[in-house]
């Protein structure tokens, strides 16, 4: 601890944002860069907890050693505070960006102040560690001779692809979609996460000796069966791609879609993609979001900046307190009102609000019907007389997820579910099937990105420990 009084001296800090009539005219990160003094005064706010709570499981899945390089960054040990960042923690440049940091909300200094912008210091040591060439390929020194599949590239699978290359494992990651990455690349708009954080990443994994494989749909364009002829592990982290939907009459009609598909055609364009089929746009239009949460917000950012003429986002629960609710008490993650960055460039928000049908003209939506509603005994109730229409043209999908996509390669393959859906495994992360294991959203359900690289992580223990045993999922 540098500074035994760094809390009481220094206020929480973290990067301006960049001007709101400027950032909606491009695709760039949203954040203006954090001086090194700032940086330094913040990890002095650190108060070195006897129990640091920020580094516990409720408040970081990955257990970072938060107080240690806190304490490294306020010294200028920037190198040791980067080999502490990656003990831990694979991608902190992905989770300094993206996660919404329940280790802040568990901050001890949290209970009566501000929290210590932890999120802010981790992204900024990884970039520094990169900048500076201090993020180097990590070869095994013995090579195993066994091999791995992992099917999809998201942050569980790049995880764990990584860690188990590292243990000297041939380890080789399958991807459905033309890039690696999963919802990195593709569910995140670059205006949170531009692509080339996710492709510096993508060149040391390739210098460790990761194969990827992308365009192949396991389950389809090669089997289940074919895999554990091939590999010695199996590694299942498609993610939760399955999304909630909404049973309404009018839901096939044009002008209605689903977040993700909304969000990776824009992330597409940016790349630079041109065949993209019939274009999804909120050009010129009035848009409505239906869902309140992250992807409800990356829906709203992307529709400022392709030029909407109006937003609104509808959510069915009621709108939660300004401050953390008794019911969430610390270090747990609040219930509270949150505004985003996109929120700050325009919309209107409801909450309570349920979506009855939609109707429409030649085809195409042009109104949406909705009422508010109560939430009773657990139960959403109509309230009378508050039914309303609203004029729209283009209404998008962000309910969440409701687990792992079943038809194709898990149900092939004949792996169990547990009662939320997801892939059930054992304490060793393997399935029901000798071999084949599970990690991140496929096993846990939708869920925070931290905790994916988290469960990547602990997967890849599990296969190693199989590995090294002698085991082999190969069946003739």
């Amino acid at each position: 601890m540098g500074d035994p009084k760094g809390f009481m001296k220094f206020k929480r800090e973290g990067p301006a944002r960049r001007a709101v009539e400027l950032r909606v005219l491009d695709w760039k990160e949203l954040y203006e860069p954090f001086p090194e003094d700032k940086l330094k005064a913040q990890g002095a706010r650190c108060m070195d907890c006897g129990v640091p709570f920020c580094q516990s499981h409720n408040g970081c899945p990955v257990i970072n050693l938060i107080p240690e390089w806190n304490d490294l960054v306020y010294r200028g040990r920037w190198q040791d505070a980067l080999k502490a960042l990656h003990a831990t923690n694979n991608f902190p440049e992905f989770t300094g960006r993206l996660c919404p940091a329940p280790c802040e909300s568990a901050c001890v200094l949290g209970i009566n102040a501000d929290p210590v912008s932890i999120r802010v210091i981790e992204w900024n040591i990884i970039d520094r560690g990169f900048d500076e060439g201090w993020v180097q390929p990590v070869l095994p020194a013995v090579k195993t001779g066994k091999s791995v599949a992992i099917i999809g590239s998201g942050p569980a699978g790049l995880a764990a692809a990584q860690q188990l290359a590292r243990a000297g494992h041939d380890v080789t990651v399958y991807e459905k979609a033309d890039r690696i990455g999963g919802l990195l690349r593709y569910g995140i708009p670059d205006f949170k996460m531009e692509k080339w954080v996710l492709d510096r990443r993508l060149d040391q994994m390739r210098a460790e000796g990761v194969t990827f494989v992308t365009g192949t749909v396991v389950g389809r364009d090669i089997t289940g069966e074919q895999l554990r002829r091939q590999y010695d592990a199996v590694g299942l982290t498609m993610g939760a791609e399955q999304a909630r939907e909404l049973p309404v009459p009018g839901r096939e009609l044009k002008g209605i879609h689903l977040a993700m598909d909304y969000l990776t055609q824009q992330n597409k364009r940016v790349a630079g993609d041109t065949d993209l089929g019939e274009p999804i746009t909120a050009k010129g239009k009035r848009v409505v979001i239906i869902g309140g949460g992250d992807t409800g917000s990356d829906c709203l950012g992307t529709a400022h900046r392709q030029g909407c003429i109006e937003a609104h986002q509808f959510e069915l629960l009621p709108e939660p307190p300004p401050q953390r609710a008794e019911s969430t008490p610390w270090p747990l993650w609040p219930m509270q009102l949150r505004t985003s960055h996109a929120h700050e460039e325009g919309c209107d928000r409801q909450w309570s609000v349920s979506t009855t049908k939609f109707t429409g003209h030649n085809g195409h939506v042009t109104k949406l019907h909705a009422h508010r509603v109560a939430f009773e005994n657990g139960k959403f109730t109509p309230i009378p007389n508050t039914e309303f229409t609203m004029d729209v043209d283009l209404v998008l999908l962000a309910m969440g997820f409701t687990g792992p996509v079943k038809n194709g390669l898990l149900d092939g393959l004949g792996v169990q579910y547990d009662p939320r859906g997801a892939v059930a495994t054992d304490e060793r992360f393997m399935t029901n099937l000798d071999g084949i294991f599970a990690g991140g959203d496929t096993k846990r359900g939708a869920s925070l990105i931290v905790w994916a690289i988290a469960e990547g992580r602990k997967m890849a223990t599990g296969i190693d420990a199989y590995l090294r045993a002698g085991k082999s999922a190969k069946v003739s």
